[in-house]
Formats: structure tokens, C-alpha cells, sequence
């Protein structure tokens, strides 16, 4: 295995992520010498690691708190920001102490908007423990809580100090939570970089074990794609809503679900559905299509969804954040890492690309 690779993201806020394999030594760089107190917001699943973080850190900062939060997207409510306030004003929590996000996506969702709102913003370490955390939530600076009416519609944009992808949390992730995550992997291949199809399909087992070179390149990979795009455009003003590809419905099915399905798994849906949507656009090939299947298939990732809960979808899709002035605006490929926004389209054409992936 190589070394680490650190992947720089620059432009409004900028910061490295770091890729490798025993890393984890590298925190205190990471947080720096003004900090005084640390909470590290972790779930239970990871509660023997940071309790692990936590006693190493404790020698060098005067106070390190844990903050146990619930698992997947149940972490990502307000009630659980609220908590993690409360620990912090308890400690007496200044501008110059720090949040560690130790966990999935929804943990460092959650981990960052908690340091973002406190004082209006201390520094941030994340350190993820999945796959979709390595390659999507703790990179770019979004962060988010979800409300009953939909996903990450309270946030707001809040760069990190330091990420660090330690690829050895990942040895024991169960196989369906790699895979799952792999639909973020596998977007960045679709939407910028095609070498990463390219390994999935050469050797799905190699390009999904941890242990292997080419996990670490994929992984790599998937960051640079959204390093380059986050560093363009911080704030989603233009370049970095490529990085929604399949996500306005994959969102909708994650409430339909209640949030009970794992992001990846709708996100796949909602990916098969855009090259759908792409195709009846006049853009997208037939074999780019079906190349979407192959790659999704390959990877045991869901390719359809029940046909009557469509008018559903489309009402939460309306609701979605993505949404501009009430129009629905969904990212679609011309080609292969050729992607463009499609706004504007009949609820007709909407609903007859629904069909093709409708069970």
C-alpha cells in the first residue's frame, strides 16, 4: 500500500484531506495548538474508537468530551444539535476549541453544523469511518440537519480545519455498507472521471476490499473529483450542482423510506432514473445507459422502485432544496463525465422516465 496522499481543496476555505492507512496519529496536527477542549461527536458503533481518540488526545488538550449520538439519519435532527450544545456550553466552549466528527456521513452532517453554529463557528476535524463519509459528506463543507419535511433543509456551509480518511477504520465495515457507499464512488465516475467505472468493472472484488491498491486510487479518485468542485465553487452556485447527480430523487426516496434506507442505495435509484431522464433528453447513449446498469448491478446496488409511489416522489422532489423559484432542476450526462443541468421539464417526461425504473 502507498503512502498517504494528501488532497488539497482550496479556493474560499481551503484545507487537505488525507488518504491512507494509520493515520490517525495525525489529529493533534490536525486541530493545532490554540485548541483547549475537543468534543468528539461519534456514534455508538465507533464508541471503543473514540473512547481510543479521546484518551490519546487527553494528553495534550485539557479536556476532551464525547458526545454519543444515534446512528444513520436519526443523528441529524435538531434535538441531537441541541444536545451536543449543551455539552459544550456545560464546558464552557470557546472559539478556540474544536469539534471532531467521528463517524458516517449523518455524523459528519451533524458534527459540522454543530461546530458551525456554535459562536458562530470553531474549528472542525472529520474524521469518517464509512465510505459515503470518505468520498462525499465530510468533504466540501456542507452540513445539515433534516426536518419532517425533507432532507438537509437546515444547514449551511462550514468548511473543515482537516480531513483525515483513515482506511483502516474501514477494514471491518460490513460488505453492504462498503457497497452502499460505493454510489458515491461510482457517481464521481459518471459525472468527471471515468477510470474509476473502469476499475469497478475490470475487478469489482479488488476495487471494493479496503486492503487493495486500487480501494485507495478509487477512493482518491472520488475525493479529487469533488476537491476540484468544491474548490471552484464553495457555496453551489454553479459548477459543485454536477455534484447532485441522481440525488433529487435519490433524496425523495430516502423520505419516502423515512429515512430508514442507507443513502447510497437511494441515490443509486435516483442515478438510473437521471440517465433515464438523460436519454429522453436527446443527450445520453444508449450503451452510457446501460453502462449505468452494469456498473450499479456490479455493485449490488438497487435499479428500480415501486411505480405508485411516484406522485409522492414528485411532491417531495418539488419541496427538495434543489428547486429554484418552484422549477425542478435535475442534473443529467450528454456523455460519460459530461454533465449539465436540465430544468424545466414536463411532469409528463418526468413521470415517463419514472416508468423506465419503476418495479
Amino acid at each position: 500500500m502507498g503512502e498517504a496522499v494528501k488532497i488539497p481543496v482550496t479556493g474560499e476555505s481551503e484545507y487537505c484531506v488525507t488518504v491512507g492507512r494509520g493515520i490517525l496519529d495525525r489529529v493533534p496536527e490536525a486541530l493545532g495548538d490554540r485548541v483547549a477542549k475537543v468534543l468528539i461527536v461519534h456514534t455508538a458503533t465507533v464508541g471503543k474508537l473514540a473512547d481510543e481518540l479521546r484518551s490519546s488526545l487527553q494528553r495534550r488538550y485539557g479536556q476532551v468530551l464525547l458526545a454519543e449520538v444515534p446512528d444513520a439519519e436519526a443523528a441529524k435532527r435538531v434535538e441531537v444539535a441541541a444536545f451536543c450544545w449543551q455539552i459544550m456550553g456545560q464546558a464552557d466552549f470557546t472559539r478556540t476549541d474544536a469539534v471532531i466528527g467521528l463517524g458516517g456521513g449523518a455524523v459528519t452532517d451533524l458534527a459540522g453544523f454543530v461546530a458551525a453554529t456554535w459562536l458562530r463557528g470553531v474549528r472542525l476535524v472529520q474524521i469518517p469511518t464509512t465510505v459515503l463519509g470518505m468520498v462525499d459528506a465530510s468533504v466540501g463543507g456542507k452540513t445539515g440537519i433534516n426536518t419532517a419535511e425533507g432532507k438537509n433543509l437546515v444547514g449551511c456551509f462550514y468548511a473543515p480545519s482537516a480531513v483525515l480518511c483513515d482506511l483502516e477504520l474501514l477494514d471491518t465495515l460490513p460488505r453492504n455498507e462498503i457497497l452502499a457507499g460505493f454510489a458515491e464512488v461510482a457517481k464521481c465516475g459518471f459525472i468527471a472521471e471515468p477510470e474509476i467505472l473502469d476499475l469497478i468493472e475490470a475487478d469489482t472484488a479488488r476495487a471494493t476490499d479496503p486492503a487493495s491498491p486500487e480501494f485507495q486510487r478509487l477512493i482518491e479518485l472520488a475525493i479529487g473529483v469533488k476537491a476540484r468542485v468544491v474548490s471552484e465553487d464553495f457555496r453551489e452556485g454553479g459548477l459543485r450542482e454536477i455534484l447532485n447527480y441522481g440525488h433529487t430523487l435519490g433524496h425523495a426516496i430516502e423520505h419516502a423510506e423515512r429515512y430508514q434506507w442507507r443513502h447510497g442505495v437511494a441515490i443509486a435509484i435516483g442515478m438510473m432514473f437521471a440517465a433515464e431522464l438523460g436519454r429522453m433528453a436527446g443527450s445520453l447513449s444508449d450503451e452510457a445507459v446501460e453502462r449505468h446498469r452494469r456498473v450499479l448491478s456490479l455493485l449490488s446496488l438497487p435499479l428500480s422502485y415501486p411505480a405508485g409511489r411516484w406522485p409522492g416522489l414528485l411532491a417531495t422532489m418539488q419541496r427538495d432544496k434543489k428547486a429554484r423559484a418552484g422549477m425542478l432542476r435535475f442534473i443529467v450526462l450528454d456523455e460519460i463525465g459530461k454533465p449539465r443541468v436540465l430544468a424545466g421539464v414536463d411532469e409528463s417526461v418526468l413521470h415517463f422516465a419514472y416508468q423506465e425504473i419503476a418495479s
